[in-house]
């Protein structure tokens, strides 16, 4: 068994029953180190969820590091960041049957993402129902802006999960 616990520095440790430290972990992002106010697991405890001051979901993959801890070579890896609400999340949990996170924030709303991408999938009190199957679309909620990143293993270097390309050209004639 491992503890967690999340501290205002942004860090996480994982510690043991007995209370020694076993791990830190510091979110890897492009965003500084912002006080951790949530954290959770699925009922696996396959990945470890975060969420922060500033609204963003942090998602690492624990699974073969609690394996065997003692080994090195298996690392904590930080797969997903998102931003899920413009102010603080107070609260979040995974739910696996529908592999879904469900995230609420002091101004008072709770909304509903897919667990494996940060997709939106909508808020409690919308007026439709959550359309689960369909994770195709990539819509934002209207106070956020910043769509999933997704965290590459090999050069810990942080890719939009969408592209776009407007490339800048000098039109002279303009």
């Amino acid at each position: 068994p491992v503890l967690a616990s999340a501290h205002e520095n942004g860090c996480i440790c994982l510690w043991s029953i007995q209370g020694n430290l076993v791990k830190e972990l510091l979110p890897f992002s492009k965003y500084p180190s912002v006080p951790l106010t949530a954290l959770c697991t699925d009922v696996s405890t396959k990945m470890l969820l975060a969420g922060s001051k500033e609204g963003h979901i942090m998602r690492w993959c624990i699974a073969s590091f609690l394996e065997d801890p003692q080994n090195s070579r298996n690392q904590i890896k930080e797969e997903l960041c998102w931003r899920a609400h413009s102010t603080e999340v107070v609260d979040l949990f995974h739910e696996e049957e529908k592999d879904v996170v469900v995230t609420a924030s002091i101004d008072g709303s709770v909304r509903l993402w897919h667990a494996m991408n940060g997709y939106y999938l909508g808020y409690f009190g919308q007026p439709r129902k959550f359309e689960l199957s369909d994770i195709s679309r990539l819509i934002l909620p209207c106070d956020v802006n910043n769509f999933p990143t997704i965290i590459e293993e090999e050069s810990k270097h942080m890719k939009k999960k969408k592209k776009f390309e407007n490339p800048l050209m000098l039109d002279r004639d303009k």
